[in-house]
């Protein structure tokens, strides 16, 4: 068989075992990359240190580190605190609570990144949820999808805006003034929806109610001097996450950078016969790290063997000369396949295509930065970016933050299928799609 033959059999093989979850699906991810490297779709080389093919380590150890300081943070009392206020400020009406924790989740996606906020958001939802007897599984699903929209919005929120910018040449105010509005829009219709589906229907006891409208925020703070350090350390992350490159560090060091010193401040306040555990090591999600390791080897056979650059070939080429179509495969083409596959290695193998078709459309041009921002080009970037992004809410391993959500979900004691996911997300990202092709339309192709 051909080594493309063998890349589509595995990777399909993997992906209905992870959809009808007959295996846990960091064992099939894993046994997938291993079965990609035997078979020589990839080399080991190729799968542990190629950037283009392998494991994407910056994602890897960017979890690991914002795991740590989460297991850390978790013993200040921070997230009982934030369950307390956002409560509080909801009135603990249960939709209201929902409304809130998804507008803050959007909005620290923006300034932060999808996966990081999630794992800052999770906690406050599972605690907060829980003094209201409130299954979190709805408000979890939420707040990944508010995650990926939110992240839209700026060159900082998701991974493929970052890699989009640097080939498009386009800075962090372009994103924001482009997508912006949009990501706006799509956030209300977003919460919309949800009034319909649950407005009426979500409801706690008026004892519950009651009890957490009176807690105060102050009894679940063991310890003010050492919550007041990790506050400073973890604004001290986020502003090194905002200006990463400016001081010229990859968002995965910082996090490792953070960590390490949360390791320490956490250590120092250890009684002596708890010193030598590392609890916080131990803590962390490893069945989550070893799936995105597995996935990244997984995709990176697809792209090694053509399978991604050929799909997203096909769309641009079908219709080559017509800006709508050209447009609008790209926005559909990328939603569809990054709700399949990883967007990370979709984007990297689209960039190029762009790059290419510009040059065959304008081949007197020898100015890059002109060349890339053609009026009849800058759509496609704008389609790629809103594509990519938002597909990942399609299902449950289209986004790095889904996966997240669902581990989270899963070690506090609450299961999320695939098709639960996919029941809730797949409308919502069609309907956001939907929305970002009539925005499309009216700003740059009418």
């Amino acid at each position: 068989m051909s080594s493309l033959t063998v890349a589509l059999l595995i990777f399909g093989v993997c992906y209905v075992l992870i959809m009808t979850e007959r295996l846990h699906k960091t064992i099939v991810a894993m046994f997938g990359a291993a079965l990609m490297i035997s078979f020589g779709v990839v080399s080991q080389e190729e799968a542990f240190y190629s950037h283009e093919f392998g494991v994407d380590y910056n994602v890897v150890f960017l979890l690991i580190g914002m795991m740590v300081i989460i297991n850390i943070v978790r013993e200040t009392g921070l997230f009982e605190v934030l369950a307390i206020w956002a409560a509080q400020r909801a009135d603990a009406r249960p939709f209201r609570l929902l409304v809130l924790l998804a507008i803050l989740t959007a909005v620290l996606s923006a300034m932060l990144d999808n996966v990081t906020t999630v794992l800052l958001m999770a906690p406050v939802t599972l605690a907060i949820t829980k003094r209201l007897e409130l299954n979190p599984v709805t408000f979890l699903i939420t707040e990944a999808l508010a995650s990926n929209i939110g992240g839209t919005a700026t060159l900082v929120g998701d991974p493929p805006n970052i890699m989009i910018a640097s080939k498009a040449e386009l800075s962090y105010l372009d994103f924001l003034i482009v997508l912006g509005p949009i990501i706006v829009i799509i956030m209300v219709v977003f919460l919309t929806v949800l009034w319909l589906i649950f407005g009426r229907t979500m409801t706690v006891a008026p004892h519950l109610r009651e009890a957490v409208l009176s807690l105060s925020s102050r009894e679940a703070v063991p310890d003010e001097a050492f919550l007041r350090r990790c506050l400073f350390l973890l604004a001290a992350v986020n502003v090194g996450f905002c200006l990463h490159s400016l001081i010229h560090l990859e968002p995965a060091t910082i996090a490792l950078l953070g960590a390490s010193l949360f390791m320490v401040i956490g250590h120092a306040r250890r009684k002596p016969e708890d010193a030598e555990e590392l609890t916080y090591l131990a803590e962390v999600e490893w069945k989550t790290i070893f799936f995105f390791i597995g996935l990244f080897v997984l995709v990176g056979g697809l792209v090694k063997v053509g399978v991604i650059r050929y799909l997203a070939d096909q769309l641009v080429t079908v219709t080559r000369g017509n800006l709508t179509g050209s447009t609008m495969a790209v926005l559909w083409g990328s939603a569809i396949l990054s709700a399949v596959v990883d967007n990370i290695p979709y984007v990297a193998a689209m960039n190029p295509l762009i790059v290419d078709l510009a040059r065959s459309l304008h081949p007197e041009m020898t100015d890059y930065v002109a060349l890339v921002h053609q009026p009849d080009i800058i759509p496609l970037w704008w389609a790629l970016a809103l594509g990519a992004c938002l597909g990942g809410n399609g299902t449950i391993i289209g986004a790095s933050a889904n996966v997240v959500i669902v581990d989270i979900a899963r070690k506090a004691g609450y299961r999320m299928t695939f098709w639960q996911f996919f029941k809730f997300g797949f409308p919502v990202m069609a309907g956001s799609v939907a929305l970002s092709a009539v925005y499309l339309w009216l700003v740059f192709l009418r």
